[in-house]
């Protein structure tokens, strides 16, 4: 697979994981601690796109604050409201599993997935912005 192949499939398991977040909160069965999980996960694949897109090297890291560093130091503008998307790695590992954590709210929920989007849609702009053709 090249490196274009590559960045390809990062945004459409970063898609898939954006799709999940929103489909399952119909769901009683389905925890919302689970569905930010998979929020978390379409920002930190969607920035890994990015970056592999911008042959920019990083670390094997759940940390959606270490990704947009990179970008950052690498002179890609990000706006505050991407940046507050750091927020979102709590969900990479402290509520995977049964643990000391309270249970997330409706609106924590409907947050992380908003901001899911808007990092995923960002992601997608600046791509294109670069020559990129997204396929659908």
């Amino acid at each position: 697979m090249d490196r274009l192949d590559i960045v390809q499939e990062w945004l459409n398991r970063a898609k898939s994981n954006l799709a999940k977040a929103k489909t399952g909160r119909d769901n009683p069965d389905i925890y919302l601690e689970d569905l930010c999980f998979d929020a978390q996960q379409a920002i930190e694949k969607s920035l890994k796109a990015f970056l592999i897109f911008l042959k920019i090297d990083f670390p094997k890291t759940h940390s959606i604050g270490d990704l947009l560093t990179l970008l950052i130091q690498n002179k890609i503008v990000v706006s505050d409201k991407i940046k507050e998307s750091a927020r979102i790695s709590y969900y990479a590992v402290t509520t995977r599993y049964p643990g000391d954590w309270e249970p997330v709210a409706s609106t924590d929920y409907e947050y992380t997935v908003n901001m899911a989007e808007k990092v995923f849609y960002w992601v997608q702009e600046e791509l294109i912005k670069r020559g990129w053709k997204i396929n659908e």
